[in-house]
């Protein structure tokens, strides 16, 4: 999603400069572009179409940011699916640790196997 929001933003400046640029009169005007810590004289077709292609490229990136974000709140809303169902499997009857009276209460009262069972996770009474 931060990466989505990084596309969007990039997309948005490159916008701007667009709008900027096609401000400008004349076809051949001279424009400055950065590159790194120096500024570069250009003609302003050559950064327009830099910039176009630039722009296409973020929207595909945006598009395939999208549909892996889909992918991956599927693949989630599956697994928290398959876990609800374990859950609701072991708490509906089914045999295993811990659905046994007693696991893990604080009392202690039973344990593993229910009252007398040999000892297993028992604590008497009261302590």
């Amino acid at each position: 999603m931060m990466q989505k929001q990084q596309v969007e933003l990039e997309i948005v400046e490159i916008d701007r400069a667009l709008d900027e640029l096609r401000k400008l009169e004349g076809n051949n005007a001279s424009v400055y572009k950065s590159a790194g810590p120096l500024l570069i004289k250009t003609n302003k077709d050559d950064v327009l179409k830099e910039l176009e292609e630039k722009k296409e490229l973020s929207n595909t990136r945006l598009t395939v940011l999208g549909k892996q974000e889909t992918r991956v709140k599927d693949n989630l809303k599956e697994a928290e699916n398959k876990i609800n169902t374990m859950i609701h499997q072991m708490q509906a009857g089914g045999s295993g640790v811990g659905t046994s009276p007693g696991f893990g209460t604080p009392a202690g009262g039973q344990g593993i196997g229910g009252p007398g069972a040999g000892g297993l996770g028992t604590r008497p009474q009261g302590q």
